[in-house]
């Protein structure tokens, strides 16, 4: 079975822009045209809460790439799924040096299934993890690289 990303995004990557608005807002834009920007935010006190963090973002990224990798195996399978509930709970945890951290991200991923087609999708419960781009990128680890440098001014 190939990789649902594969098949939605052919490409080998894309860009994405973030710019600061005031206090802690940044719009994120997708440089897409079908896609609308979302205006992301720090909780309270630091921030004020208007939109979603990077930590909820990503714990919705594993979420929701793991709720598509399962849904998409499903249809291959021919399982009519009615609908699906996915529940995502995060811990956050202190490091040896007391930085914030993502220490687990539980999903909890509920299709609405008919009984008799539940042993169908047996399989692709089995193997849906290994499909998700995002949960795998992340529990494998990924290469960032980071470059600071003064804006340039016109």
């Amino acid at each position: 079975m190939r990789d649902l990303t594969e098949v939605v995004m052919e490409d080998s990557g894309f860009e994405l822009t973030l710019e600061l608005q005031k206090d802690f807002q940044f719009l994120v834009d997708f440089d897409d045209d079908d896609l609308p920007p979302l205006l992301m935010d720090e909780p309270e006190p630091v921030g004020a809460n208007s939109g979603p963090n990077a930590v909820r973002l990503m714990a919705a990224a594993v979420g929701n790439c793991l709720s598509a990798s399962a849904l998409f195996c499903m249809r291959k399978a021919r399982v009519a799924v009615s609908g699906m509930r996915t529940r995502v709970r995060t811990s956050m945890v202190r490091n040896s040096v007391g930085r914030l951290r993502i220490g687990t991200i539980e999903v909890d991923i509920r299709p609405e299934v008919a009984p008799e087609d539940w042993k169908r999708a047996g399989r692709c419960l089995e193997v849906l993890e290994d499909y998700c781009v995002v949960s795998q990128s992340v529990k494998d680890g990924v290469e960032i690289r980071v470059d600071v440098k003064p804006a340039s001014r016109p």
